[in-house]
C-alpha cells in the first residue's frame, strides 16, 4: 500500500525524463530535419562527430571547463568555509553575501558582465584601455574567450559551494576540533586531518556534480559568445543546439547529447561507488 505513494512521482519521472530520454536515444541513429521523415542511418552521426573538428574543440573545452571548476571554486568554498567556521560571529551575513550572486538569474549575470567588465565603451576593460593600458575584452579572443566566460561562472558558483561546505563544517562534531587544538595541530593541520576527512562525502558529492554541471554547460556560453569567436568557446551543448536548430541535423544533435549524458553517468556510477565505500568503511 505505501508503495502506491511513490506512483505518482514515477509516473512524472517517467513521461518528463524517461521517455524523452529514449527518444534522444533513438533519435542518435536516425537523420532528421525536425520536419521531415526521419531516416535511420545507424551510427554514422556518431561516425560524423568522430570526424567534425568542431566536436573535438567543445569536448576539449569541456575538460577544460571541468578541470576549473573542479578546483578554483572548490578550493574558494572550502577555504571561506572554514574561514566562517573559525570567525563564528558573522557568518550568516558572510553566507547571504557569498550565496547572493547564485540567485541572480543567470542572463542577467552574464549581461552584467558583458556590460559592465567586457565592453570595451561601458565596461572595466574600456576605462583600463582609456588609460592606457593594453586589455583587450577576452570574451573576443579566441584564446581567452572561454576563460572569460569561467570567470562569469566562478562568480555565480562559488558561493553556492562555499555556504554546503560550511554547512557540512558545522556538522564536524566540536570535540574533534578541540581535541586537535589541544594536541598543538595547526590551522592548516586541522584542516587537513579534521575538517577535510569530516565532509568528504560532502566534497566526493560536490565533485560529481561538478563535473556532471560542467558537461551540461550552456547558458553563459551561448549569452556570452555563442561558441565564438571561431568556435574557441564551444562547449557540447552549444554544439547540439547549434547542429539541432541552426543546421536542422537533429540525429547529430542526439548523438552529442548522447555523449554528454555518458559523462554523466559515469560521473553517476562513480559517485555512488565512492559511497559504497564509504559505507564499507
Amino acid at each position: 500500500m505505501h508503495r502506491l505513494y511513490v506512483l505518482p512521482t514515477l509516473l512524472i519521472n517517467i513521461v518528463i525524463i524517461a521517455v524523452p530520454a529514449l527518444m534522444t536515444v533513438a533519435l542518435a541513429f536516425f537523420q532528421w530535419d525536425g520536419i521531415s521523415a526521419p531516416v535511420f542511418v545507424g551510427l554514422d552521426n556518431f561516425r560524423d562527430l568522430w570526424a567534425d573538428s568542431v566536436f573535438w574543440t567543445a569536448l576539449g573545452n569541456n575538460v577544460i571547463w571541468t578541470v576549473i571548476f573542479l578546483t578554483v571554486p572548490i578550493g574558494m568554498g572550502l577555504l571561506a568555509a572554514t574561514m566562517m567556521l573559525v570567525a563564528r560571529r558573522g557568518s550568516n551575513y558572510f553566507q547571504v553575501i557569498y550565496f547572493l550572486p547564485v540567485i541572480i538569474a543567470t542572463a542577467i549575470t552574464a549581461r552584467v558582465w558583458q556590460g559592465m567588465i567586457y565592453s570595451p565603451v561601458t565596461g572595466v576593460t574600456g576605462l583600463l584601455q582609456r588609460m592606457g593600458l593594453d586589455v583587450p575584452n577576452p570574451l573576443t579572443q579566441t584564446s581567452s574567450a572561454l576563460y572569460g566566460i569561467a570567470v562569469v561562472d566562478l562568480w555565480h558558483w562559488w558561493g553556492f559551494l562555499c555556504v554546503i561546505f560550511f554547512a557540512a563544517l558545522r556538522q564536524v562534531p566540536s570535540e574533534q576540533i578541540e581535541a586537535a587544538r589541544v594536541e598543538g595541530a595547526t590551522f592548516f593541520q586541522t584542516i587537513r586531518y579534521v575538517l577535510l576527512p569530516g565532509i568528504r562525502p560532502t566534497i566526493t558529492l560536490m565533485m560529481i556534480m561538478t563535473i556532471i554541471w560542467s558537461f551540461l554547460v550552456f547558458d553563459f556560453v551561448y549569452i556570452l559568445t555563442q561558441g565564438g569567436p571561431a568556435f574557441s568557446s564551444e562547449v557540447l551543448s552549444t554544439f547540439a543546439y547549434r547542429s539541432a536548430f541552426y543546421d536542422l541535423a537533429v540525429g547529430k544533435a542526439a548523438a552529442i547529447s548522447v555523449v554528454i549524458s555518458l559523462f554523466g553517468l559515469v560521473a553517476t556510477v562513480f559517485y555512488i561507488r565512492a559511497q559504497a565505500g564509504e559505507f564499507e568503511e
